[in-house]
């Protein structure tokens, strides 16, 4: 259901249904195995490497929003991030691993789940299920930390299959005839004494405080949101927003509203939306569903609830005063 006075805010609204994917976001695209997978940047510029990429939102609030989707046994290459790269799974089974050839440690995550993956570590992801997979995903800071640091073997691979990064994180794609400018000069690899600053964490070390999963989450929202990840939070941590869970049982009618914009992604069932008239919009109502993404301006009063029966998820992300930046747990 969208009220009449909605379709003031669909500027504010992606729709599952209307994501516009890139196939040639990163310098994997055309690396076997990596080839099928989908780029979604949601809110914010995001991390990709081509210009082929389309933006949704182009707002920046403090944070960036973005998805990948991904068909059967698709994986995405081994790469870092200066800051946070937070995951939950929309669809599917997906296996994340990490490590400097990806055999560190791996977890499995199932739809609802959600992963905090620690900065400075070489982090890759998998479909593992029987379907089209999408997992959706934060990044911290406007800038998302100024792009992807892959590892050398992926660059490597990937000059074998056409694609070259310049320094400065564009893509150029030899089997399309494109070349490096003159003047510009190519992604270098990391030397051996770079690569020794990126750690090696077990998964014991990185799933009990990174990794919070669905039903406990649900459990844990049985009558007040849960604090997913924050700096008093399941997940301790200050990446430059919080994170909140809701079910039915902690989701109000009352208003409430920030000094910043925020973004409420919903994981399960259909949750009505409603928010105050302000000196720029208009009161409305809207309905959002698992896939779709919110960005809720500052200062409006506004409220989600589920609109019908049935079981009922959503995260519920907010900027704060924290800058991007390395993992924090206290």
């Amino acid at each position: 259901m969208k009220d009449m006075n909605a379709a003031q805010m669909d500027a504010n609204i992606v729709r599952y249904g209307e994501l516009r994917p890139c196939k040639t976001a990163f310098i994997d695209a055309h690396t076997p195995g990596s080839d099928q997978k989908e780029n979604f940047t949601i809110i914010g510029g995001g991390v990709s490497e081509s210009a082929d990429q389309h933006v949704h939102i182009t707002d920046k609030i403090g944070f960036n929003i973005g998805a990948a989707g991904q068909p059967p046994k698709c994986r995405n290459s081994l790469h870092s991030h200066r800051t946070a790269e937070v995951f939950f799974v929309l669809k599917g089974r997906w296996r994340f691993f990490w490590g400097r050839w990806g055999d560190a440690g791996e977890v499995t995550l199932e739809e609802g789940d959600i992963f905090n993956i620690p900065t400075g570590i070489f982090r890759g992801f998998e479909n593992i299920g029987d379907d089209y997979g999408m997992i959706m995903a934060i990044l911290g800071g406007d800038d998302a930390g100024g792009g992807v640091i892959w590892a050398p073997q992926v660059i490597e691979d990937a000059a074998d299959h056409g694609l070259v990064l310049s320094e400065a994180g564009k893509l150029y794609d030899t089997k399309k005839g494109e070349a490096l400018p003159d003047g510009v000069t190519p992604m270098p690899v990391l030397s051996a004494e770079e690569l020794k600053r990126f750690p090696e964490p077990t998964t014991a070390d990185v799933v009990p405080h990174y990794v919070a999963r669905y039903w406990d989450m649900v459990a844990l929202a049985d009558r007040t949101p849960a604090r997913v990840i924050g700096a008093d939070a399941m997940l301790r941590d200050k990446p430059g927003f919080e994170v909140v869970f809701l079910t039915r049982g902690s989701a109000t009618t009352e208003m409430h509203r920030h000094d910043r914009a925020s973004v409420l992604m919903p994981v399960k069932g259909h949750w009505r939306v409603e928010w105050a008239a302000n000196a720029e919009y208009e009161a409305g109502q809207t309905t959002l569903a698992p896939g779709d993404t919110m960005n809720v301006p500052a200062n409006l009063d506004h409220t989600a609830y589920p609109s019908m029966t049935g079981e009922a998820a959503m995260y519920h992300v907010v900027a704060t005063d924290d800058p991007a930046g390395a993992t924090w747990n206290g």
